[in-house]
């Protein structure tokens, strides 16, 4: 049985934007990764780092669902390390007229317990926590 991370935050900022953060690359080189080939479409695979120049932990998803401005799904896979997968998916429901409640479900995360604790659910969850709360967040709410 799966033990899933969830993690949900009320952002001020409507639900589009926050889509847009989401899904577009410029966007997304602000506040998450830079992530060259990422296509908002069903089936896209997409590749990045974590940033730095050494080019650490080569990441791979592959997008599994998307409802614009609901729902993005994409597999989570380091490639170099491990042919399991786990799945992440951001989801999205307008509050009032200016929110947006942002729910994060980091799913199988327990396929990586082999690959040591920079691949933990604590690991995982601090950096969701940080990539959420202290990077998306503020830079929509700042805009």
């Amino acid at each position: 049985m799966s033990n899933p991370i969830i993690l949900e935050y009320k952002v001020n900022a409507p639900v589009h934007k926050v889509w847009k953060a989401l899904t577009d690359k410029t966007e997304m080189r602000s506040w998450y990764f830079d992530i060259y080939d990422f296509e908002p479409e069903h089936g896209k695979i997409f590749n990045f780092y974590e940033p730095g120049e050494e080019k650490k932990y080569h990441h791979q998803g592959e997008i599994l669902e998307i409802i614009p401005n609901q729902k993005l799904k994409h597999s989570w896979a380091y490639p170099e390390f491990s042919d399991k997968k786990t799945t992440v998916s951001w989801e999205l429901q307008p509050e009032g007229n200016n929110e947006t409640l942002v729910k994060l479900i980091h799913d199988d995360i327990d396929n990586f317990n082999d690959l040591g604790e920079n691949f933990s659910r604590d690991s995982f969850t601090e950096g969701w926590n940080g990539i959420i709360g202290q990077s998306l967040k503020p830079y929509l709410e700042n805009k």
